[in-house]
């Protein structure tokens, strides 16, 4: 180790720095990781004699711990801090030795020492080397370097299986024909759009890739072994043994039982450099922020191959998939131009709202409220008329078949590139691998093991403590575990507090109609006329913008509950976590963002009852009404605000402002905290870990998919009431590329990379709200939107076929003396008395046996909009099935190539063997030879066999030494 805290060297151990800030000080290693930590030195212990120079070193490493209590009869695992005891019995007349009482803080900063110098030596038994800041401050921060040196590489890229490339190359067969010619012309018209970052000299070649063996090292084309491993793969391995080294101290297994216990506040792996600066060194970062990480860049395609090499494999398929969604959102957006466009050329020409408009008609309708509301005109909602026929025409049936094959045809594109993808990044046949258990997890483990009492800490003195604590991993793994009683506690809260939330929203939801119904009650009580006519506009608005609001706030709030939930939950490993998390997270976050909407769509209006008998609230307020026009246009509106508020809010500003905050707050409290000393050993220019450290850390891609799921929804679910929703999700989507891009670049630490063959639940999800979507938008046609009404109309009832007398058709008559005692308008202004008000209805007239009650007419629209349900459905459903079936989920050139490579690999090894068997054959043959040639050469061939023995494996010195083994 080099610690320069205990070798000395304090002096200009900052300006021996590497340059690059991605070495070591020899410029020589590289940094493949960086553990970060605070330090606090307790107050300088009393000044030894001169005859002992090496005292205060040799006390810092031994200073006796001691927290008020000795602990007597506890049977405890020896601790790290029983040497310092020992040591100092041992020493009795050691000059200037004492016990020295430590405060309950010096003792807990003494216990992470100890800890971080256990862990670190057992990482350097693991082969890495590291290399330490000096603590030369009474408290500050400091930084652990690591290297892995070859050794280390290629032992763990075995046991990884990590594929890496070999010798060999073949071939990439092309599709002929009309496919080809199609994609040489696709490539010259979009070579504008393409990233100016380095591509592969020939793109018609592949190297032959093969999990790295140690033994047949010499089919790899390894020209430096510096090089041979990238950064991210370097940093792969060195986090898979930081996360499998343990500690006796506390039972900590692993980097993440440590960072939770505050020993180490950070681990994380460099970024390749500064991605803007005065040098002229390119690196990939620098690369990625000027060719992709920009918003001057927006037109351009994602460099996705330098994206995965940099990021790995699980970010790079997140931002594929994100690029795909929107290059996928082009044509849906255009379709939503053209039914919108459609809307606006036939408004002329749509007879119904002709009719609600024409002031010759004189419809007059039933009051909206009770005493203080008079009657009034039905042309007076003319504009709301003619606005609701934008979205509610034939071409919005036509534009929900349209979307619910449009999400069909993405998710089996997704498949054909996600498979593309894993044949050129190496992820075919990759193997799940065996993921650490989390720390949360190992720690109830430990404690339920120490409540049992089936370990004694008599065999922690018999094994060494890696030994030991593997032994009891092992044990544990096989014959303890976590069950579902131990988990109980944690499934009752899930479920109590998810149902709780779920009652919240519906409150939420509650709470804002509860505002609707008597907001409107008290601007129709309004002396100025102004607020009385625009008591819908303003009650609608209003409402909009709160239900926005509280969607916003409830959405941060369900994120947190979410995560604590799954922690008490204590899965095992990250997967587990990530999975339940995610489900727990998207069935919260999907009951906030749409309960508003659902209710608009389905339930407003519809219990409202009808004059002389209405449904009240709170004995004096009614139900609220949907628009004369219907509810469609309210959705639409409802629908627009919300999702166009989200993206702007949360998925911009949110993203924008919040990691700056987080990094102020997190740079004044460090400010704060350390001491203001001049440090003349200080460097001027921060390294990269320096620089690293201050960035945002990488927290997972949950927020980043969750966004995009939720806006996947607003797209598909109710797309019949808003045509737009497409293009707006478009532009969101062009600034959320780059600004994901910008924020992995230039604000977060670099993540772990992480192989992945796929998104994984997100695609179930996708899926979920692609089937939904056909149901909901065909209950929106046929419930919300007046479509199957008009067409009853038209082809049953109507007398010439036309449109005409539709709006008459659509409203029953009501007799105003049957209004109850004290609900007639108190001043009307109509200048003749009024017999008979109508009302928006399927009812029989007043003067019928059955008056009020659902004439043939009501039952004849319910059945055909039950019917069109069924029908749309299923048709929408047998096409999207029928798509799915039309289109492979592997690309044929894909499957053949796979099916190549197999081939080319097993022809491969056998002409390696071959020549193996032909050099040792000759070798063979070579020596009979010589053994002819008498004593002399017997004994030279015997030590040439003898060293050829015993040069050491993998050794290129010798060349058979590289086919020792047949």
């Amino acid at each position: 180790i080099i610690n320069n805290y205990m070798d000395g060297g304090q002096e200009d151990s900052r300006d021996k720095a590497s340059p690059s800030g991605l070495h070591f000080r020899d410029s020589k290693r590289k940094v493949d990781y960086v553990l970060a930590y605070h330090y606090r030195r307790h107050p300088a212990r009393p000044t030894p004699g001169a005859g002992s120079p090496e005292l205060p070193c040799r006390l810092a490493s031994l200073g006796l711990v001691s927290n008020g209590g000795s602990g007597q009869g506890q049977a405890e695992p020896p601790q790290p801090w029983d040497a310092g005891q020992r040591a100092l019995r041992e020493w009795p007349g050691l000059p200037g030795a004492e016990l020295v009482e430590l405060s309950p803080l010096d003792a807990l900063e003494e216990e992470k020492r100890l800890q971080r110098e256990e862990y670190e030596r057992n990482l350097v038994e693991a082969g890495l080397e590291i290399e330490k800041d000096p603590e030369n401050k009474s408290q500050g921060l400091s930084f652990v370097r690591i290297h892995a040196p070859w050794q280390v590489l290629s032992r763990e890229a075995e046991l990884l299986k990590i594929k890496m490339p070999t010798k060999k190359m073949y071939e990439i067969t092309e599709e002929g024909g009309i496919l080809k010619t199609l994609n040489e012309i696709w490539c010259k018209l979009t070579e504008p759009l393409q990233p100016q970052v380095p591509q592969q000299e020939n793109t018609k070649m592949k190297n032959l890739s093969y999990p790295f063996s140690r033994e047949k090292i010499y089919l790899y084309n390894i020209k430096d072994k510096d090089t041979f491993f990238d950064n991210a793969t370097r940093s792969r391995i060195v986090r898979e043994i930081l996360k499998r080294t343990s500690t006796k101290a506390r039972n900590s297994m692993g980097i993440g039982t440590l960072i939770a216990n505050n020993v180490y506040d950070a681990a994380y792996p460099l970024h390749d450099g500064e991605y803007e600066g005065q040098n002229d060194d390119m690196n990939d970062r620098k690369l990625l922020y000027q060719e992709w990480a920009r918003y001057g860049v927006f037109y351009k395609f994602q460099p996705i191959d330098l994206i995965r090499k940099y990021f790995g494999e699980k970010i790079g398929l997140y931002f594929a998939w994100l690029g795909l969604y929107t290059e996928f959102l082009i044509p849906s957006s255009v379709v939503g131009i053209i039914v919108f466009l459609y809307g606006c050329i036939t408004i002329e020409s749509d007879i119904p709202s002709k009719e609600m408009c024409d002031q010759h008609n004189a419809f007059t309708m039933c009051p909206l409220c009770d005493k203080f509301c008079d009657y009034w005109n039905l042309s007076s909602a003319c504009a709301t008329a003619r606005a609701s026929h934008l979205f509610d025409n034939p071409a919005t049936v036509f534009f929900s078949i349209f979307m619910a094959l449009w999400a069909t045809m993405f998710l089996e594109q997704w498949k054909r590139l996600q498979m593309r993808l894993s044949y050129f990044w190496d992820l075919t046949g990759l193997e799940e691998e065996e993921e650490h258990p989390r720390p949360e997890y190992e720690t109830k483990l430990l404690q339920k093991k120490q409540k049992n009492k089936n370990i004694t800490t008599d065999n922690s003195n018999e094994f060494c403590h890696a030994c030991y604590f593997v032994s009891v991993f092992c044990l544990q793994n096989e014959k303890e575990k976590l069950t579902c009683s131990d988990r109980m506690p944690g499934y009752a809260a899930n479920f109590g507090l998810i149902l709780f939330m779920i009652m919240l929203t519906f409150s939420a939801v509650f709470g804002v109609i509860v505002y609707r119904i008597t907001t409107a009650a008290a601007l129709s009580f309004s002396t100025n006329e102004s607020s009385r006519a625009n008591v819908r506009v303003t009650v609608t608005a209003t409402a909009v913008i709160i239900n926005l609001v509280v969607i916003l706030v409830l959405d941060e709030i369900y994120g947190a509950v979410a995560k604590w939930l799954t922690e008490i939950e204590i899965p095992k490993t990250e997967k587990t976590f990530e999975e339940r998390l995610i489900l727990k997270a998207f069935l919260l976050k999907f009951v906030n963002s749409y309960a508003p909407i659902f209710y608009v769509a389905f339930f407003k209006g519809r219990f409202v009852g009808r004059p002389g008998r209405y449904v009240y609230v709170f004995e004096g307020y009614r139900m609220e009404e949907c628009a004369p026009g219907g509810c469609l246009m309210e959705l639409c509106i409802q629908l627009s605000i919300i999702m166009l508020g989200k993206q702007l809010i949360q998925n911009n500003l949110f993203e924008i402002g919040i990691p700056k905050l987080k990094k102020l707050f997190r740079k004044l409290k460090d400010e704060r905290t350390e001491p203001k000393q001049m440090d003349t050993n200080q460097s001027k220019d921060p390294q990269q870990w320096d620089l690293d450290y201050i960035l945002e850390p990488f927290t997972g891609l949950t927020p980043e998919y969750m966004e995009m799921i939720i806006q996947f929804g607003f797209v598909t679910l109710f797309v019949a009431s808003f045509p737009l929703a497409p293009l707006f999700a478009l532009l969101n989507n062009i600034i959320e590329v780059r600004l994901d891009a910008k924020k992995f670049v230039t604000e977060l630490r670099r993540p772990d990379t992480v192989r992945a063959k796929d998104i994984g639940i997100w695609y179930n999800i996708l899926s979920g709200i692609g089937k939904l979507s056909v149901i909901i938008n065909a209950f929106v046609i046929a419930v919300t939107s007046d479509f199957i009404p008009r067409l009853m109309y038209q082809y049953a009832y109507s007398q010439d076929g036309t449109m005409h007398g539709f709006i008459n058709h659509t409203l029953s008559y009501f007799n105003v003396t049957h209004l109850k005692p004290g609900t007639q308008p108190a001043n009307s202004l109509f200048a003749q008395e009024v017999l008979f008000c109508r009302f928006k209805d399927y009812r029989e007239p007043p003067w019928s046996p059955h008056q009020y009650e659902f004439s043939k007419q009501y039952w004849a629209v319910l059945s055909a909009r039950l019917a069109f349900v069924i029908l749309f459905q299923n048709l929408v459903m047998f096409l999207s099935v029928l798509v799915d079936w039309l289109i492979p989920d592997i690309p044929k050139d894909i499957s053949e190539q796979i099916k190549k490579e197999k081939t080319v690999l097993v022809d491969f090894f056998l002409k390696e063997e071959h020549e193996k068997l032909k050099l040792i054959e000759g070798f063979i043959t070579h020596d009979k030879r010589r053994h002819r040639s008498g004593t002399k050469s017997k004994r030279t061939r015997a030590a040439s066999f003898s060293q050829c023995q015993r040069s050491p494996k993998g050794s290129f010195t010798s060349f058979s030494s590289q086919h020792t083994i047949v």
